[in-house]
């Protein structure tokens, strides 16, 4: 695990962190540990050092609530989980499909867009599934900002451990 998990003063999820900059936070004394991970780290010194896995800031920081999670093909990808949306395979070389294509007036919407393997998306090309004759296993939408940050963290594995601490 190469992501730490940083709380606020008041427990609630600010962000995730490399685990070096989480070292680094450590060090100066801005955090405190609340789990570390199996994973361990040696200095030059010769000094190991558990990776922390959950940390708490001592300060409590004001943080500005962002209203909905912003849209990019990476955001896409994590809402559908990395499937195609019309054949549900696992593939690694997934595209961002537009349901009504930007051609026939489609936006760059988390509404529009699912995520497709390069076959269906080929197939579909520039008509809509209906034409196409396929069909959306998968209905899309617009994640909330706590349902994206679930879905990241599940990815991640990280969700055990803040259940564990009634974070999640």
């Amino acid at each position: 695990m190469t992501q730490c998990v940083l709380l606020n003063a008041d427990y609630t999820f600010l962000n995730l962190i490399h685990w070096k900059r989480a070292i680094c936070l450590l060090a100066k004394g801005k955090v405190e540990v609340i789990r570390d991970s199996e994973n361990t780290v040696r200095c030059s010194s010769g000094i190991e050092l558990r990776i922390p896995a959950v940390m708490k800031l001592v300060k409590l920081i004001r943080t500005i609530y962002r209203t909905g999670v912003s849209y990019n093909k990476k955001n896409v990808l994590i809402r559908d989980g990395f499937k195609c949306a019309y054949c549900g395979a696992r593939n690694e070389r997934l595209t961002v499909d537009h349901i009504v294509p930007k051609s026939r007036g489609g936006h760059d919407t988390f509404e529009n867009c699912v995520a497709a393997c390069r076959p269906c998306n080929r197939k579909k090309g520039h008509r809509t599934p209906r034409e196409a004759n396929m069909f959306l296993k998968m209905r899309p939408y617009q994640p909330t900002i706590s349902e994206f940050l679930r879905l990241r963290l599940k990815r991640l594995g990280i969700n055990d451990i803040l259940r564990d601490f009634g974070i999640c």
